[in-house]
């Protein structure tokens, strides 16, 4: 097999994709990368194609909305393919937008939720520390 030097070996994408490889690794192994194996006497390299740092890009732009890499994989693949149904695009990231927007409803709860405790426990210690002080007033001394 001819070397076409178009494909990219992993240190090269990762480097170029601003990733580690072991990210690129877990691409491949997932199937969300174009690659292909080629034997070099007693070793064998995986290449890249160029097009995995646009690809790489579009992943952690989805993982950042919050979309999972298995979610990622059949939508990013209908992409390339040229078959991206937009109708279910839609529908998958109006439940995507549902699912954070519960995500961040139960956040918000902890965070009251938090704050009130804190307000509780500062109280007890603002109590606690009156309680625990000697009223020199009605003291005597020894």
């Amino acid at each position: 097999m001819s070397k076409d030097s178009t494909f990219l070996l992993i240190g090269t994408l990762a480097a170029q994709a601003n990733t580690t490889k072991d990210t690129v690794r877990h691409y491949d192994e997932l199937g969300l990368l174009k690659s292909r194996k080629r034997q070099a006497g007693s070793r064998l390299y995986t290449e890249f194609h160029p097009e995995c740092i646009e690809r790489i890009e579009l992943i952690k732009s989805a993982q950042a909305i919050g979309f999972t890499l298995i979610e990622i994989k059949d939508s990013l693949n209908d992409y390339y393919d040229g078959n991206l149904d937009l109708d279910e695009q839609l529908i998958l990231t109006e439940q995507k937008l549902e699912q954070v927007k519960k995500q961040q409803a139960n956040i918000n709860l902890m965070v009251e939720l938090l704050a009130q405790r804190i307000a509780t426990l500062e109280q007890m210690k603002s109590d606690d520390g009156l309680n625990n002080k000697k009223d020199f007033r009605t003291s005597t001394l020894p």
